[in-house]
């Protein structure tokens, strides 16, 4: 008996792994995520989980930063004056890290954006001057306004993501923007809202912003008055698994900079942690989080409007005369794609099951024959009383 178990479970193992690695395989090249022990086991940590979250101390044990992610050894934080931190040490939900100097790429840039007007970084020629948006977390909601903090598919970030859209619009940018939702909110979510920014970026945009809020519950953290308006500050961050991740963290630094000087302190940090973000696909993909969920979404709006106003200038695309405003792309596919997944590894799993059961395919088949052959004699004899 305990033999038969253990073939079930081997099994239905074997078809679970056959399966993705088939997916891994079929999948086009572009779409594919990163390779990773832990993308490869489901074991990313999930983010922007409420309540859950890491203070992070320097070595006198003053607070650097607060964040709703788990902080592994090697991560990384550099504050908007340029102070560089990598974490050495973590225990439990608090980290500890070194002082490493002063960014010498955030001065740089910081002093060349104090001195001058925001130059512009131009675009390949040819190509439109875009900007791509999308929500990896469609749920996240900020409790004051939107009296929650999850919002299943349609959570309140969607109007701090039309917020920026619509600051991005008010100079003639072109932005796509992607609402397709990738509920749930857990360690798939970003390999599900990949396959939203492969098609976005199939368009050429000049950069893809994945828009998020923390999930730390101290608002003061993140609220300032900047430019005589109460704001919810941003955070940038960047995945140190992605094996480009140098370019992405040069675009981070350069708006950061960029921003801080038109707008003082409106980007709060840049933090470089585990994961990817499917930022391999662009070298000017970000992930911004806008205040956290104790926020007012007001506070958030404003303060991802005032980071947009500087993006076109540093990116180039200032200025599109007759180019549409904003493209809305509001896709629901997510649901069936995911209910055809189940059902495909239902059939496979199942067909697994019964071989092992049975010992061959031979067996499997005429199990399967005999129970084809009950069904339709239950529905015979059914509709012969009838």
């Amino acid at each position: 008996m305990k033999k038969s178990r253990l073939k079930i479970i081997i099994g239905i193992f074997l078809a679970m792994v056959s399966i993705s690695f088939l997916a891994y395989v079929l999948s086009p090249p572009f779409s594919r995520p990163a390779l990773s022990l832990k993308g490869l086991f489901g074991s990313e940590e999930t983010d922007h989980l409420v309540g859950q979250y890491t203070t992070i101390v320097n070595e006198q044990g003053n607070i650097l930063s607060m964040m709703a992610r788990k902080v592994t050894v090697g991560d990384q934080l550099i504050t908007d004056e340029g102070k560089n931190y990598r974490v050495e040490k973590v225990d439990e939900n608090r980290a500890t890290a070194k002082f490493l100097g002063m960014d010498p790429e955030i001065i740089s840039y910081g002093n060349f954006y104090t001195k001058q007007a925001i130059a512009a970084a131009g675009k390949p020629a040819g190509q439109p001057a875009s900007i791509a948006m999308y929500h990896t977390h469609s749920d996240e909601s900020y409790v004051p306004t939107d009296g929650t903090d999850s919002i299943p598919f349609k959570g309140g970030i969607y109007h701090v993501g039309e917020s920026m859209a619509d600051e991005l619009g008010a100079v003639r940018t072109k932005v796509n923007y992607d609402q397709t939702p990738h509920d749930p909110h857990d360690n798939n979510a970003y390999n599900r809202s990949r396959r939203t920014a492969v098609n976005l970026i199939k368009a050429k945009p000049v950069a893809v912003f994945d828009i998020h809020r923390d999930g730390i519950p101290d608002p003061s953290y993140y609220r300032a008055s900047i430019s005589g308006k109460d704001v919810a500050r941003l955070r940038l961050v960047i995945g140190r698994e992605n094996p480009r991740m140098s370019a992405n963290m040069d675009f981070a630094k350069r708006m950061m900079a960029a921003a801080n000087s038109a707008q003082p302190k409106v980007v709060k940090e840049i933090f470089i942690g585990k994961g990817n973000y499917n930022q391999d696909l662009l070298p000017t993909a970000l992930l911004i989080e806008a205040g956290t969920y104790t926020n007012t979404r007001e506070e958030a709006e404003k303060g991802i409007a005032l980071f947009a106003g500087i993006v076109p200038s540093v990116l180039g695309v200032t200025g599109s005369p007759g180019a549409p405003v904003t493209d809305v792309t509001a896709r629901n596919t997510g649901t069936w794609r995911a209910l055809a997944w189940i059902v495909g590894v239902a059939l496979v799993g199942g067909g697994a099951f019964l071989v092992i059961s049975t010992g061959s395919w031979s067996g499997a088949l005429k199990k399967l024959s005999g129970f084809w052959n009950e069904l339709t004699g239950i529905a015979f004899k059914r509709r012969n009383r009838l």
